[in-house]
């Protein structure tokens, strides 16, 4: 198939496979036969389609890459016929790339015609509540490096990174060259030492804010802070912990029993992980939890509209733990 579309907002992941698609149709003749389109004007995708419907230039195939597009989400009436006219007759000799951000309207007849014609790859960012897929992440990332973690290691990386890849392939990269040098094997004690656990802090944060503890959260709040953890980062946990927390006392509330019923409706991975949960939000009430969303709702919207990481974060702990108290 000579037409794909990737889109999803971990950046990092959806760039590797950009990378590996380069890699595959790469030749001699590759510098005559690449084009990169910005999608900053409105002529992008009909100038992207001419370039692949262009024979490529001497031997080789030819690659063209239309970046950070809209067209499944908006577009006219002259490039939805265009797309009709020209997927199905792109040569074989031609690669068409489509990268999105943005999660495809369904309805759109770009989002069915490329799901007709195109090779359509999802790079979500994984949740930092998924701790199943963050581990699995961590093992396929291991895998590919060929770095060998024993289990432990492997879960206290994934504890330690979240979703950040390109962070996590930074430490296994680093983890690797400290394998080959000391000929010594990668356990949770070399793990802890070497990978600072930002993401471990942030749910520290979560657990001291369920807490009441307002000392300890500020204090982590400051600490990650001058760790140059990324704010919506930590904001991201919070709301991520809290609206798990609120959906299993929501559903224990309810009288639903059922681990696995109750790890549905929360969209946890592990059902056996709904025993610890139930433990950990006992003494609060639903009604509490509820009370928490609005207020981790505004720290977002703050912080996106770029308002004093700190002192906002800062605020907002100092609230969420008088909820909680």
């Amino acid at each position: 198939m000579s037409i794909y579309f990737y889109w999803g907002d971990d950046d990092f992941a959806l760039s590797q496979a950009v990378d590996e698609l380069r890699q595959r149709v790469n030749s001699d003749w590759i510098q005559f036969n690449y084009q990169k389109i910005p999608s900053d004007s409105t002529d992008a995708p009909l100038e992207a389609l001419n370039q692949a419907m262009t024979p490529p230039f001497g031997m080789g195939e030819r690659l063209v890459w239309l970046a950070d597009s809209n067209i499944c989400n908006q577009c006219s009436k002259e490039v939805v016929a265009e797309l009709e006219r020209s997927l199905p007759a792109i040569p074989p000799s031609s690669n068409l790339l489509i990268t999105s951000t943005k999660k495809p309207d369904g309805r759109s007849s770009v989002t069915k015609l490329l799901k007709k014609h195109a090779e359509v790859r999802e790079f979500p960012l994984i949740s930092p509540w998924q701790t199943d897929l963050l581990l699995k992440r961590v093992k396929e990332v291991a895998q590919a490096l060929q770095v060998k973690l024993d289990h432990n290691a492997e879960s206290l990386l994934a504890e330690s990174v979240g979703n950040d890849t390109r962070r996590l392939w930074g430490e296994l990269e680093k983890l690797k060259l400290y394998e080959e040098a000391t000929q010594k094997p990668l356990n949770a004690e070399v793990v802890s030492r070497l990978v600072v656990a930002n993401t471990q802090s942030s749910l520290q944060l979560a657990t001291a804010i369920r807490n009441g503890k307002t000392g300890e959260a500020l204090g982590l709040v400051t600490d990650l802070i001058y760790r140059n953890e990324p704010a919506l980062r930590i904001s991201a946990t919070l709301v991520g912990q809290f609206r798990t927390w609120t959906m299993v006392r929501l559903m224990v509330e309810n009288g639903e029993r059922d681990e696995k019923v109750i790890a549905s409706a929360a969209e946890v991975g592990n059902p056996k992980r709904i025993y610890f949960l139930r433990k950990e939000v006992a003494s609060l009430s639903s009604e509490k939890l509820l009370k928490t969303l609005p207020i981790l709702l505004e720290l977002e919207v703050n912080l996106k509209r770029g308002v004093d990481a700190l002192s906002t974060l800062q605020t907002k702990v100092v609230e969420l733990c008088q909820v909680c108290r």
